[in-house]
């Protein structure tokens, strides 16, 4: 069962939770489109994590997400509050969301935590996890250590519950890849970074558009807390300090407030502006429902491809 089928919805596509991106307006333009869009809840409290729900419920009658960064001091009344709304998925960051299981998948919700190695899987389904989303380094924001290549199938050999792939996945290549690798969906970012509906500034749009393979670069490794952003003066300055043994709290003034002014003041030189290795794919700015439809219709015609080289490697 492919995910579009899990949820009844037209793509087996979720949306990434961007911090100050996945709003409920994005969410339900995501799930309008055909996918699963997802309200990132961040550093919300609970009304405003229920407000974000109930205006997102407000623009789209098909099913959406609501993600849960563990480290939010609200996270148990967020949990009860979900549980109540009875939203069709809860995806997970940055902690085990095992104590909250059974009261989520009671309420209906499908629990997907996000994942970035195997042991995690592991332990994730052991708690009681309905599927994974298996992110890797590839993608933009917070990573991990493992590539999305070499993570997936690991995953995909090592758990029984179905399992969704993310990180450096923005065209149908991509997508059939992720499905080659065990994957029943993918979990995109970067490439709906450029949709007309996506909130974020002009000029963050235009940036993804610029950026070429090399241009991304991973900061925080020396804290322990790696995140791929843009090449730029403040991540440039980021990796120096870090080169330089700076402490914790030099490193955190120099990005303080850095997504904020990414996303909303167009920042592109202070600002921390977030996206993924597969940004010098994403060459247009395109409706949520075009970009859906490119990365799963082409699919076809990669299969096709890929069936016609199996036979001749066989001969």
């Amino acid at each position: 069962m492919l995910l579009n089928e899990m949820f009844s919805v037209k793509y087996p596509v979720i949306q990434g939770a961007m911090a100050n991106i996945a709003t409920a307006e994005f969410a339900a333009a995501v799930s309008n489109a055909g996918g699963i869009g997802v309200i990132g809840t961040g550093a919300m409290n609970v009304e405003q994590a229920r407000e974000a729900i109930h205006r997102c419920r407000s623009l789209t009658d098909r099913p959406f997400g609501v993600n849960v960064m563990m480290m939010n001091p609200y996270t148990k009344e967020l949990m009860e509050m979900i549980a109540q709304e009875r939203v069709a998925l809860v995806t997970t960051g940055a902690g085990n969301p095992g104590v909250y299981m059974s009261m989520l998948k009671e309420s209906g919700a499908k629990v997907f935590p996000v994942v970035p190695s195997v042991a995690m899987a592991i332990r994730m389904e052991r708690s009681g996890a309905d599927g994974l989303i298996v992110e890797g380094g590839e993608a933009g924001g917070h990573v991990g250590e493992q590539t999305t290549m070499a993570l997936v199938p690991q995953v995909a050999d090592a758990v029984q519950i179905p399992i969704v792939a993310a990180g450096g996945i923005a065209d149908s290549r991509g997508v059939c890849a992720a499905f080659c690798l065990g994957a029943i969906g993918v979990q995109v970012g970067t490439c709906l970074l450029v949709s007309q509906e996506c909130p974020i500034h002009e000029n963050y749009k235009q940036a993804v558009i610029k950026a070429k393979d090399t241009d991304t670069v991973v900061t925080g490794r020396s804290l322990n807390s790696p995140v791929r952003i843009l090449k730029n003066p403040m991540s440039r300055q980021y990796i120096q300090l870090e080169a330089q043994a700076a402490n914790r709290e030099e490193l955190e003034k120099l990005t303080l407030g850095g997504l904020r002014r990414a996303v909303f003041d167009g920042d592109m030189k202070t600002g921390s502006v977030m996206m993924g290795q597969i940004a010098g794919l994403c060459h247009e700015i395109r409706p949520l429902e075009e970009i859906l439809h490119d990365l799963c219709a082409g699919t076809k015609a990669v299969s096709e491809r890929l069936s016609k080289m199996s036979e001749e490697v066989a001969c």
